[in-house]
């Protein structure tokens, strides 16, 4: 594959939950570790929800397991989905089948899906392996379930992405 030019438009990247509080944080802050990692320079890193509320920090759930991982979310703010974002980003990953539709009803549906059929490789089935479960609410022990499947499944969606994006 040809090396991507410096110029070239930077690859978006967007993670969709319901208050962009929780999961798409985590999510956000993992991918950004990982591709950092990678050095993919040319990758940008979003999270938004469908019901977010602008300007809220994530759940204090979230900023403990990240935290135990060496990752900081204390600086994160919610963001309200917009049909902008979705426009923008070159792939949109959701939490659930309901946030999928929700990026479909914004025009985003040709480069989205739910983020455990991505990691799968099954995101034609449109939210067959169900995404990932919300953990607002829980126990400091559900947030770092939540993590670790987080972790695994952007370890294996950035693996599929690897022939597109690697420099």
């Amino acid at each position: 594959m040809a090396e991507r030019p410096p110029e070239a438009e930077p690859f978006r990247l967007l993670f969709v939950c319901t208050g962009n509080t929780c999961r798409s944080p985590l999510a956000e802050v993992i991918a950004r570790q990982k591709i950092e990692a990678r050095g993919w320079g040319h990758v940008e890193v979003g999270s938004a929800g469908v019901g977010a509320f602008d300007g809220a920090g994530a759940s204090g759930g979230s900023v403990r397991a990240a935290t135990a991982h060496g990752l900081d979310l204390s600086g994160h703010r919610s963001r309200l989905l917009t049909p902008e974002l979705v426009d923008e980003a070159d792939l949109v990953l959701t939490m659930s089948l309901g946030h999928l539709i929700r990026v479909f009803e914004l025009g985003g549906g040709e480069h989205a899906a739910v983020i455990t059929d991505f990691a799968s490789g099954n995101e034609g089935d449109r939210g067959g392996a169900g995404g990932v479960p919300d953990p607002i609410g829980g126990s400091d022990d559900e947030y770092v379930a939540t993590y670790r499947a987080l972790d695994t499944l952007i370890e294996r969606s950035l693996q599929r992405l690897e022939a597109v994006l690697s420099p």
